[in-house]
């Protein structure tokens, strides 16, 4: 599937361009990436997955907000980023795309079970992906 096929789809959206929007998004997605920290000091570990994933999602909203475009599915939002932001982005779209998929999996699978490594994976991954996003909003 493509950008115009979401679009024709109704998955994405156009709206007005929205640097409101786009910004509280990104603040948004800093305090889930402060939460995935307090977690992880907790060792709730599989909530690590969503609380990054969720910090990740926000800051990608930021850009398809200053982009004028409203996301209605997670998966048109990775699509719109390896369309329009692969080369700003580069590795870190694999990375959103592969905590998609794993918070997906926590969320509704019955049998993966994720590791130590899977966790400071994702932590580390959220962290380049906010911080990447922050400079090419600023």
């Amino acid at each position: 599937m493509n950008v115009n096929e979401l679009f024709e789809k109704r998955l994405l959206i156009k709206i007005p361009c929205d640097k409101e929007k786009s910004l509280k998004s990104l603040e948004t997605s800093k305090k889930h990436l402060n939460q995935a920290k307090e977690i992880k000091s907790l060792m709730y570990n599989d909530m690590i997955i969503l609380a990054c994933y969720t910090s990740m999602f926000h800051a990608a909203r930021a850009l398809l907000y200053k982009d004028g475009i409203q996301e209605k599915s997670h998966y048109a939002v990775y699509i719109y980023l390896k369309e329009n932001y692969s080369e700003a982005l580069g590795d870190l779209i694999f990375e959103f795309n592969a905590a998609r998929e794993q918070r997906q999996e926590g969320l509704y699978g019955l049998e993966y079970q994720f590791n130590e490594e899977d966790y400071e994976h994702i932590f580390l991954a959220a962290k380049r992906f906010y911080k990447k996003i922050n400079e090419l909003l600023h």
